[in-house]
């Protein structure tokens, strides 16, 4: 059982990493995925809403408030790492929903957590710029008021919802920090141009670059060109069900068993799951 004693170190650890230098945060969709990360040697955790949903059976965004906080409950509770929160839009329309919802999340002991811009809504994808601040101000309000501790990252949606300008990306991401965002993060963002313009525009705070596919950019690369932190989103969650769904289609297809040929041992995977 964790106590709040538990929490406040994981909080500030996880504060400290974002202080100098760059590092991954790969994302877990449940407990297994995220023993095994631990004992790899990553220092911090981000959950993954895509992945848990699709643990669940659900498309990314059908999860509800209540899953997610029982996700949440179940990822930190699942290795001793810091954990970040993928808390999609704050799960309610108007700010004081937000907060009341920010106020939730941070019970369940995670260290940060992310609130977008996004609507959900394919015809207005992104909330006006005004709008969108005062949910920021709002979750940060509630993490003020809980101590502080916990880090708010404030999300620039435009190239996950097929609005791909980075000039106002970078106009929202500068607003979000001024409305109290601690690290800003445009999930899509690619080139090296597009990424060196986010940082220099929030400089000094952290920039964090989701590396959902196979890139030519190395961290090295990446802590070069400014980046704090780097995500993988539901990349890892992707990968598992491709070799799945690989294995599963040749069976039903063809009748054959070759999909197994890159399968982990299973006494392997108990030797971990037992620790």
């Amino acid at each position: 059982m964790l106590t709040p004693e538990d929490i406040s170190t994981r909080r500030q650890a996880f504060r400290q990493l974002h202080e100098s230098g760059c590092f991954v945060l790969p994302n877990p969709w449940d407990r297994g995925s995220a023993r095994y990360l631990q004992r790899l040697g990553f220092k911090a955790l981000a959950t993954t809403s895509s992945g848990a949903a699709w643990s669940m059976g659900k498309a990314d965004g059908q999860m509800s408030l209540e899953e997610t906080l029982a996700h949440l409950r179940e990822m930190v509770a699942a290795a001793e790492l810091p954990v970040n929160a993928d808390f999609e839009a704050g799960f309610a329309d108007d700010a004081d929903g937000v907060a009341r919802n920010v106020r939730l999340a941070l019970d369940t002991g995670v260290a940060a957590l992310s609130i977008e811009d996004s609507t959900g809504n394919a015809n207005d994808p992104l909330r006006d710029i005004d709008s969108a601040v005062l949910r920021m101000r709002a979750a940060r309000a509630a993490i003020d008021e809980a101590g502080g501790e916990t880090l708010l990252i404030g999300r620039a949606e435009n190239f996950f919802v097929g609005r791909p300008d980075i000039d106002d990306a970078i106009r929202r991401l500068q607003a979000y920090a001024e409305a109290g965002a601690d690290c800003l993060y445009a999930p899509g963002i690619k080139t090296r141009e597009q990424i060196i313009a986010v940082v220099q525009a929030v400089a000094p705070k952290p920039v964090n670059l989701l590396v959902g596919s196979a890139v030519d950019l190395t961290l090295r690369d990446i802590e070069a060109l400014g980046v704090r932190r780097i995500s993988v989103g539901g990349a890892m969650a992707r990968t598992a069900w491709g070799g799945f769904m690989r294995a599963a289609q040749m069976i039903a297809g063809e009748g054959k068993f070759d999909g197994f040929a890159d399968a982990a041992a299973g006494a392997e995977l108990n030797k971990l799951m037992g620790v």
